[in-house]
């Protein structure tokens, strides 16, 4: 039952996080932001995990991690009200920083609060169970941010977003039972530096497959609305497209516990980058909205395994005592991608437009393909 109240809980709480995504591009269009001040917005969402992702995951590993998801999830709930309380890009900038840094601290608890509930095969399946949850929330929030600024506005649907996100910090602070004490390590276990991390080949490559990843679905969510906007199509209709990646993510996730048994976890996540870089090639030389949707749906199936295919082998390997601050290392390798690509791809997107963008996000993850590779070993 902890499985289900977890990833209930982080349903709502990525609602916020994704919807805001879709919602700061489509907002930011419409205050005249160009594509490398997007960029920039992008980039600032993981400013401050990036500093504070290892430290997040070693106070979930020594204080346990009911506190860090309650705070987190206030948090977000504050960074989501900022621009509807002072309207403005300078607005857009801080809300990105503090809904950032707020998710990281209830991401590497939730993860570090699945795979303490479970060994071996039923660890996978309990990612396998909360990732369904997080596609399920990578549906709903842009189809809910779509029809929400269609119907109100931009300003009324952060408030909405930021009501949503309050929810799971309310039942933390008054409900936690659900949450086991397994969840904390044990103060004897947390020994050496980031040095016996990155010492491992398979945690490396693991980090670096996992930032490539996480740079191609955030690039979709903000360039999708930028192309999208180009082409003429609503903010409903663009909600649409990026809900059918979720959609194909939710699918593909019923059946990730049974390929990894079958094939292993490492092998369906090279075969999922290859997908997922072959599909990014297409996508922005089509304008038709079905077309759009049904590619969308492809690039799901294939980005769809990739990211709790990283989670669980993070976990796995990692030190006894230190899966926190593994996954915050992790996270650490994501944000500094989350960084560094947007503001070069939104350089690369002003100065020659946005089909070099999906272009060489396409090589990127095909790149991860190769490192992950078991072949390559």
């Amino acid at each position: 039952m902890a499985i289900y109240l977890t990833s209930l809980l982080s349903i709502l709480n990525q609602i916020g996080v994704k919807g805001s995504k879709m919602l700061v591009a489509l907002y930011a269009i419409e205050l005249g932001a160009s594509p490398l001040a997007i960029g920039a917005l992008v980039s600032t969402y993981a400013i401050f995990p990036l500093l504070l992702a290892v430290y997040a995951g070693r106070v979930t590993d020594r204080r346990g991690v009911r506190m860090p998801m309650m705070l987190g999830s206030l948090g977000m709930t504050a960074g989501l009200a900022l621009p509807a309380a002072f309207p403005g890009l300078p607005a857009l900038f801080a809300s990105c920083a503090l809904i950032g840094t707020a998710s990281l601290f209830f991401h590497v608890s939730v993860h570090n609060l699945v795979g303490s509930l479970g060994e071996g095969q039923e660890r996978t399946r309990n990612f396998g169970t909360f990732s369904l949850a997080a596609s399920l929330s990578g549906l709903l929030g842009p189809l809910l941010v779509g029809f929400a600024i269609d119907r109100s506005g931009h300003l009324p649907t952060y408030l909405l977003l930021a009501a949503i996100a309050c929810i799971p910090g309310l039942v933390l602070a008054f409900h936690a039972g659900f949450v086991p004490p397994t969840a904390r390590a044990s103060r004897e276990d947390q020994r050496g530096g980031l040095k016996v991390l990155l010492g491992s080949p398979s945690l490396r490559r693991t980090f670096i497959t996992s930032g490539l990843i996480i740079t191609g679905i955030d690039l979709f969510n903000f360039y999708m609305p930028i192309y999208g906007r180009s082409i003429g199509l609503s903010a409903s209709v663009i909600g649409t497209v990026l809900g059918m990646q979720a959609a194909a993510a939710f699918a593909v996730r019923l059946w990730m516990p049974r390929m990894a048994r079958r094939f292993g976890e490492r092998s369906v996540l090279t075969g999922s980058l290859v997908v997922a870089g072959v599909t990014y090639f297409a996508f922005p030389t089509v304008a038709n909205p079905i077309l759009l949707g049904t590619i969308s749906f492809v690039l799901g199936l294939g980005l769809g395994c990739g990211q709790p295919l990283s989670i669980v082998l993070t976990y796995n390997d990692a030190p006894k005592g230190r899966a926190g601050e593994a996954l915050g290392l992790r996270l650490t390798v994501n944000k500094f991608t989350q960084i560094v690509v947007p503001i070069a791809f939104g350089s690369l997107g002003t100065a020659t437009g946005i089909f070099p963008v999906f272009w060489a996000n396409a090589v990127l993850l095909l790149v991860g393909g190769y490192l992950s590779s078991e072949r390559r070993r």
